[in-house]
């Protein structure tokens, strides 16, 4: 079926995190700076929707430039060979998002949980719409197998990656 409404994402509205347990004691929380992501519905209903969502790997930001610059090497995400991640939607209900997460060269279903805040008019007439997205996947999956081990035996870096994403769409004229 023919999806014929086109929504883009609103960037200053929209923040894609992730939050990861360090040393099983604390949580590192991170965000792309740079990403894209669009959607096709029909209509205003966004059940079946066509979404996609790209990110620069290079553009990740943990607040800490040395575990930042640990994250774009070959480590994890090797930045400089696998500029981008990506996801591409399988099937949409409403509450449950389903589809290809793709991380340097291994794609995976996932399945992410939504909710939707609903569509809303801004002062300068534009249709937007909101989510939040919430998910878990184990970056061992995606090869992001780097790991350490203190030496009172703790995990330096949780295999469990928890997803939280905020996102408003723009409606397009």
């Amino acid at each position: 079926m023919n999806k014929n409404t086109k929504w883009s994402i609103d960037n200053t509205h929209s923040e894609i995190a992730f939050k990861v347990k360090h040393m099983m004691i604390s949580t590192v929380t991170g965000h792309f700076d740079d990403f894209q992501a669009s959607v096709e519905t029909d209509g205003d209903d966004f059940n079946n929707a066509n979404i996609s969502f790209s990110a620069k790997t290079a553009s990740i930001n943990t607040k800490n430039k040395d575990r930042d610059n640990h994250l774009k090497s070959d480590d994890f995400f090797n930045a400089e060979k696998y500029p981008e991640l990506k996801f591409v939607s399988k099937s949409f209900d409403g509450e449950q998002l389903v589809g290809e997460l793709t991380i340097r060269d291994v794609s995976k279903i996932v399945t992410l949980d939504v909710d939707f805040n609903g569509i809303a008019l801004d002062p300068y007439g534009q249709t937007k719409a909101g989510f939040e997205i919430k998910g878990e996947v184990s970056r061992k999956d995606f090869n992001l197998s780097w790991n350490a081990v203190t030496e009172a035996g703790s995990i330096v870096v949780s295999d469990k990656v928890k997803l939280v994403i905020d996102v408003q769409f723009t409606k397009q004229s």
